[in-house]
């Protein structure tokens, strides 16, 4: 076992990154490493419709047969230590260092724009006893460079994802990282990602959760380099009794960065949706503006959302806020559109839909978009 998470353990509801998120399921489940599946050539109706280049894992393991490679330069095996002072605040993270089996080391070379690359995870455990799965991969954007990257993770049966991507950008770099969690519904998902951006470089991101019965997904951004901008952008659907948590740490360490976060949860049933925004403002960030949204559209008077928003200055010069809004669907609205005829099931899509809009035309890659729409369409027909 790693050292650090042989100190820290699983994280309990007493630390205040994890008030919300209750992983005492996860002791009870009693995971063992995924088992490695031969062939794999019958998962081919499971991967999503992603054109280009892609680099698939089944059950934590490089699948050659349903992966289509970028460039050979463009992509090494990777190795699985990590730097054990930056997962500190990370617990997960140490875990993952410890179990990691398989991953990408993906490298983009300066000035060069690598176009889209989807990284896809399956994990199958219909025959099994739980296991876990924890992924790895490294990002490396040299100056200038630009990517747009797809991560989809889903699978069948009782399982734990624990992915850790660690991101660097060098000065200029645009990464545009689009993730997508379509777990099974009795799955666990704990994704962390790690983003260091330098001088000038751009990092878009957009979440969508959808599945398992417990995820989160914590990012830790450190704007290191001036003139840094980092949007990170999450919609999670929640239904039954499903526990979703957007968390976010975002660092601003230099002068003139920018940084905003947006999250919109649709949530029904029981379910329960967290969101957690902390914005870091250090003395030398001066000219720091921070931003942080949540909104939330409870379907049902049980569903539950708790929003968390921290802001930490020691610089004089910033703009730094935050807003929360939290309600129903407007009952006029919907009285308006069942007046015309429409179904009241599908005057309730549509105005879910409507309430998701502005989220999803903010990605700008067209495969990622298309495909964000179709896991919202199925989605709420499952829902209905």
């Amino acid at each position: 076992m790693s050292a650090a998470f042989a100190e820290t353990g699983l994280p309990s509801r007493k630390l205040e990154a994890w008030k919300y998120t209750d992983l005492r399921p996860l002791a009870a489940l009693a995971p063992a490493p995924a088992p490695e599946i031969v062939d794999t050539a019958a998962l081919a109706a499971d991967l999503p419709p992603l054109p280009g280049p892609r680099l698939v894992f089944v059950n934590g393991r490089r699948a050659a047969s349903l992966s289509v490679p970028p460039p050979a330069d463009m992509v090494a095996d990777l190795a699985t230590e990590g730097d054990p002072a930056r997962f500190a605040p990370a617990p997960l993270a140490a875990l993952n260092t410890q179990f990691a089996q398989d991953g990408a080391a993906i490298h983009v070379p300066a000035g060069h724009d690598a176009g889209t690359l989807a990284l896809v995870h399956l994990t199958i455990a219909e025959d099994a006893a739980p296991v876990f799965v924890h992924p790895r991969h490294r990002i490396a954007l040299a100056q200038g460079a630009t990517l747009t990257l797809i991560e989809y993770a889903g699978g069948r049966g009782v399982y734990w994802q624990n992915p850790v991507v660690e991101i660097v950008l060098a000065p200029g770099a645009t990464l545009r990282h689009v993730r997508i969690q379509a777990e099974d519904r009795e799955s666990f998902h704990t994704a962390t990602i790690f983003v260091d951006l330098l001088a000038g470089a751009r990092y878009d991101a957009f979440t969508l959760g959808l599945g398992a019965r417990l995820a989160r997904s914590e990012t830790h951004a450190r704007l290191g380099g001036a003139g840094a901008i980092a949007h990170l952008a999450a919609v999670q659907l929640l239904r039954g009794t499903q526990h979703g948590d957007i968390t976010s740490v975002v660092a601003h360490d230099a002068p003139g960065c920018a940084s905003r976060q947006t999250v919109k949860n649709v949530v029904d049933g029981h379910a329960r949706a967290v969101f957690q925004g902390r914005i870091e403002v250090a003395r030398a960030a001066q000219k720091t503006d921070g931003y942080q949204m949540s909104q939330a559209l409870l379907l049902s008077p049980d569903a539950e959302i708790d929003c968390k928003p921290e802001l930490e200055i020691f610089a004089d010069d910033v703009k730094c806020s935050h807003g929360a809004t939290i309600g129903a669907l407007d009952p006029e609205q919907l009285f308006y559109l069942r007046a015309r005829g429409i179904p009241e099931a599908a005057a309730r899509a549509m105005l879910v839909r409507a309430f998701l809009a502005e989220a999803i035309e903010a990605v700008s890659d067209d495969a990622a978009r298309t495909l964000l729409v179709r896991a919202i369409d199925a989605w709420w027909e499952g829902a209905r």
